[in-house]
């Protein structure tokens, strides 16, 4: 049975876990969605009661019967490569595309309505709140008055974008911005802001989760370090063990979300507190293995390996 990797040509992330399948014998096929129609083909039969299903990439046909589980990876749009594109041609081809892997009984890491959900910001925090997690008061507001209230409130606060930087060329860089209590809300009425209490930190964690396998990592911050992203710190990512008090909120907050990957992000303070920054279910994990020697590609190796349920 086929694993289905659905992500772009560029993504070299994605090379190291293909790397591994390879080494472990079990047939692999890449696709991004950007490519349908074009570089791939589908095709779908319902007859009888029966459903049956085919994708040719490259000259290699995949049957959905043999279709073990699909890594939603970072695709494209469907059809955005086609050679006349439009929303009606992107709508079109998502139906048909994901349409025919729905009806399969493979596995997803993650499912698309499963990974579309957790991307919300508040919902994250939300859920962070009721697993048992640290979080940081929070808000998200368009009222000045309500913004001006809360940094008051908590001294000084950060300010970060709830959906990450717009798409664009060239990128546009958001970093998490610390802004004092007597600043300016007024821009907050032109769209939702999201405000958090700064945490002093020590270090960043990114706490990367396979299934139910849990993968620490740490950076030691500098003195008023904001966001970790940003500057060159002289510190690398080390392997750290997951506290208890971390690993059973963390496995709850994956079983409300129904997540099978994730990348956590948290900030320790000076108590060694772990407090919850965001929960990115697509995040990166090739700079984690590559510093600190994880075998996080081995585990979604492994996990995409299984066989679907019966």
């Amino acid at each position: 049975m086929t694993v289905l990797i659905l992500t772009s040509e560029e993504d070299v992330t994605a090379d190291m876990v293909v790397a591994r399948l390879h080494e472990t014998g079990t047939p692999v096929m890449r696709l991004d969605p950007a490519d349908l129609p074009g570089k791939a083909v589908l095709s779908a039969g319902y007859a009888h009661g029966d459903f049956d299903g085919h994708l040719s990439v490259g000259g290699h046909v995949l049957s959905m019967r043999g279709l073990r589980s699909v890594w939603l990876r970072r695709p494209g749009q469907p059809a955005a490569h086609a050679a006349q594109p439009s929303p009606w041609l992107t709508a079109e081809s998502r139906q048909a595309f994901y349409g025919m892997l729905h009806s399969t009984a493979a596995r997803w890491m993650n499912h698309p309505r499963h990974a579309e959900q957790a991307r919300l910001k508040p919902w994250q925090l939300r859920v962070a709140h009721r697993s048992g997690l640290a979080v940081p008061p929070t808000v998200f507001t368009t009222s000045p008055r309500l913004a001006r209230q809360f940094a008051e409130e908590h001294g000084d606060v950060v300010v970060k974008s709830a959906s990450g930087p717009p798409r664009g060329n060239p990128a546009l860089d958001l970093p998490t911005t610390l802004i004092r209590p007597d600043a300016d809300f007024s821009a907050v009425a032109a769209g939702p802001a999201l405000l958090q209490r700064y945490v002093p930190k020590r270090a960043d964690i990114r706490l990367t989760c396979v299934g139910t396998r849990l993968f620490a990592a740490r950076k030691t911050a500098e003195p008023d370090q904001v966001d970790g992203r940003y500057g060159d710190t002289g510190h690398t990512w080390q392997a750290t063990p997951v506290p208890p008090q971390i690993g059973g909120p963390v496995r709850e907050y994956l079983r409300i979300t129904q997540l099978a990957y994730a990348a956590f992000d948290f900030a320790e303070d000076e108590d060694g507190v772990w407090w919850f920054l965001e929960c990115n279910q697509g995040g990166q994990f090739g700079f984690i293995e590559l510093t600190t020697g994880q075998p996080i590609s081995d585990a979604i190796a492994e996990w995409l390996s299984q066989p679907p349920p019966t």
